[in-house]
């Protein structure tokens, strides 16, 4: 039987599954786990460990979303019960990599791994994907356990002590989650790789070297999009709701940030950053 046609119906049902799963246990609504398998489908055609750091990022996220969330409920502005996400959401974290996975798609004949020598736009793909996940993956652990700290955290343009859930603010816990997140993404990466011998070039030491470079990125990421949401994105305290939150109204004091990007807007453009600076560093250490 063709090895593609095996993948395929192996991406359908194990996207189907996660998808019911997510649905049942309200991470996702009903929007979004159908945006979800679509996603994953293409991810698992594409390669196991293209597909498996999109479940690192999923799972890992979804069990930091249900961590305190009695204290989330009374600091987030749009708390939803397990931390459910529509296809908005979805698509704002998985769209860039989505893409780059069908751009790969054209390049089928070549085996897809880290290396220039075999061919520089794969490697800077690939590269790109990891960037993406790693910054995924940061900027939810910083947010989701930066939020539980128990100091103050700092506004990232001015270091100034801010109320939590300020776009744009920094906690040491936070930073320090976003370089083990993107830790996690570069181990799995690695770790998927040796197991499933995708790419030959895997045998090489160099490829160890994406575990730093992913703990970097997650890192960076979380940094990136903190920037642009104390800059381009409105945070404000309601003294009815006494919460922190993102629209200007006669009863909300304007904390920092113009109201230009969206939360999820902000997002894509920190992935979409981040994917392109991983995907040049690719390109010089592989």
């Amino acid at each position: 039987m063709d090895p593609f046609l095996i993948r395929f119906v192996l991406a359908v049902f194990l996207s189907s599954l996660i998808a019911i799963r997510a649905l049942k246990r309200k991470s996702l609504d009903r929007s979004g786990a159908l945006a979800g398998f679509l996603v994953m489908a293409v991810h698992f055609c594409a390669g196991f460990r293209f597909g498996f750091l999109l479940l690192v990022f999923f799972f890992s996220s979804s069990k930091l979303t249900k961590v305190g969330e009695e204290r989330k409920r009374k600091l987030e502005e749009d708390f939803r019960e397990g931390g459910q996400r529509n296809w908005v959401q979805v698509l704002s974290n998985s769209a860039i990599a989505t893409i780059m996975l069908l751009v790969l798609a054209l390049y089928q004949e070549q085996q897809w791994c880290l290396n220039t020598k075999e061919s520089i736009v794969i490697t800077g793909l690939i590269g790109g994907i990891i960037g993406h996940y790693a910054c995924c993956n940061g900027d939810t652990w910083s947010s989701e356990i930066g939020i539980l700290s128990s100091g103050e955290p700092r506004l990232i343009t001015t270091f100034k002590k801010v109320r939590k859930g300020t776009n744009g603010a920094v906690s040491n816990e936070g930073l320090l989650a976003a370089a083990a997140a993107g830790f996690v993404v570069g181990l799995a990466y690695v770790a998927v790789g040796l197991v499933s011998a995708e790419c030959a070039s895997d045998a090489s030491w160099r490829q160890l070297l994406v575990i730093p470079l992913a703990t970097a990125s997650g890192l960076l990421g979380s940094l990136i999009d903190s920037l642009l949401g104390a800059t381009v994105q409105y945070s404000g305290y309601c003294n009815v709701r006494r919460k922190v939150v993102s629209k200007k109204s006669p009863t909300v004091k304007r904390i920092s940030g113009v109201d230009i990007l969206d939360n999820n807007a902000v997002n894509a453009v920190s992935i979409l950053l981040t994917s392109l600076l991983t995907g040049l560093a690719c390109l010089y250490i592989f």
